[in-house]
């Protein structure tokens, strides 16, 4: 959902979250032609998938649910993969880490909240990394 709303503006609440998909999206930043291509993972991958899926991005939004504790506790593991995939001598290209944000989606259901804002809050700063909590 988070991805269809950025490509399309709109919110779509029926899709189905166990699909993986790959968006085209064009954009105009700064005044220049940016073109996204956008894995959409199911979040269901075993390690050898979530590795090479790691390798193919130039830049991540690690997304977890406030309202599933599992989904905020999976985010340092794969912030670190990111990192050490990134930073491997083997990995083609500049040694610079990609960009990375941690986003903290279904801020809006607060009655069904299992992480805190503070939690993810302290998480980023502690990954150095940018947090955004988002509805």
């Amino acid at each position: 959902a988070l991805t269809v709303r950025f490509i399309t503006r709109r919110f779509i609440g029926d899709y189905d979250p166990t699909l993986e998909m790959i968006y085209r999206h064009v954009a105009i930043i700064d005044g220049e032609m940016v073109h996204f291509e956008i894995l959409d993972t199911a979040g269901q991958e075993d390690s050898l998938q979530i590795e090479e899926k790691i390798k193919w991005g130039d830049g991540f939004a690690v997304v977890y649910s406030v309202t599933d504790r599992c989904s905020f506790d999976e985010v340092m593991r794969l912030c670190f993969l990111i990192n050490h995939l990134h930073s491997s001598p083997k990995r083609s290209g500049s040694a610079e880490q990609p960009p990375v944000v941690i986003v903290a989606n279904k801020k809006d259901l607060q009655f069904d909240r299992m992480v805190s804002t503070e939690d993810g809050e302290n998480l980023s700063k502690a990954l150095k990394l940018p947090f955004y909590e988002i509805s």
